[in-house]
């Protein structure tokens, strides 16, 4: 095997990971999510007060801020990913839906940027559209 297909093979095995990791969050799937995880994780958040939005260092912290995405949005998806890897970089591309307890409905594309190490997510970085919530009529 030459240099090209191992890295052919090791962005395979990546995207396979990207897509359980993206279909645990479908799924609401927390022990599914924290095992692609490293235990010295990060997560930054799509919002917050600071530089980089709310940030969780660690993996018990990163657990819980990851929960409150579905308690925030109890029937929340995250459709139509694409992922991108770039050496022990990736970006997963994909649209958010879910419906706030006010009932009303956030759609907005969205990406996560990834640093990767030993097979797992030592940080995951969130941006989505800043989208006005959506009215849901009955």
């Amino acid at each position: 095997m030459n240099n090209q297909e191992a890295n052919t093979m090791s962005n395979q095995e990546t995207l396979a990971f990207l897509n359980t990791f993206s279909q645990a969050w479908n799924d609401h799937d927390i022990d599914a999510l924290m095992n692609c995880m490293t235990t010295d994780c990060e997560f930054h958040a799509i919002a917050g007060a600071d530089l980089l939005g709310a940030s969780f260092y660690g993996f018990d912290d990163v657990k819980t801020a990851f929960q409150l995405a579905w308690k925030n949005f109890p029937d929340a998806q995250w459709l139509d990913g694409d992922h991108f890897i770039s050496g022990d970089r990736a970006v997963t591309e994909s649209t958010f839906c879910g419906t706030k307890a006010d009932g009303t409905r956030v759609e907005a594309r969205m990406v996560d940027i990834f640093t990767l190490r030993d097979g797992k997510i030592q940080v995951k970085n969130a941006f989505r559209k800043d989208r006005p919530s959506l009215t849901v009529s009955a």
